[in-house]
């Protein structure tokens, strides 16, 4: 279990981003950590987290740490229709409501445009976490579904809204 940090004003270091390939073992395994601890230990997710597509082509990681561990991540995919998708984000448990998230977000959106700057980008949000990824530009385009036995909406942030 990552350890405690004494200094929680302390700033993560810089948004880091990699393909599979090039993420070392041990950053590899933090990552996966991290998300078996939120998604399936403290969140009871019903669906393995690991679906394949990091392994897709295109697919990057980002993810912000401190003292040597993730403590922020997500995934930017590129999708069959040109768009992206955003997702599997997750914060560490200890480390929330530091802006982390949102950090890393502008990171993601960022590297969205980079990649795409006219396409949209699409996240399926928790539920609860709409209003957040709101903030940002996205709207809500559908109904409430379940993902791992967790509500979800989908949403998109269309070109003109970054």
């Amino acid at each position: 279990m990552p350890e405690q940090s004494s200094a929680p004003s302390l700033p993560p270091s810089a948004a880091r981003r990699a393909v599979l390939a090039d993420v070392s073992p041990r950053t590899l395994y933090l990552l996966a950590k991290l998300r078996q601890d939120v998604f399936s230990i403290e969140q009871g997710a019903t669906d393995p987290d690991l679906d394949g597509r990091e392994l897709e082509e295109g697919t990057e990681l980002l993810w912000l740490q401190e003292a040597g561990e993730p403590i922020a991540h997500l995934r930017l995919l590129r999708e069959a229709d040109g768009t992206v998708r955003i997702g599997r984000v997750v914060v560490r448990e200890d480390r929330r409501r530091g802006g982390h998230g949102r950090r890393l977000m502008a990171t993601a959106l960022g590297r969205a445009r980079e990649i795409a700057p006219d396409c949209e980008v699409h996240l399926d949000a928790q539920a609860h976490l709409e209003a957040w990824y709101a903030s940002m530009g996205f709207e809500r385009v559908g109904g409430v579904f379940l993902e791992a036995g967790i509500e979800h909406v989908a949403m998109v942030l269309r070109p003109t809204s970054a």
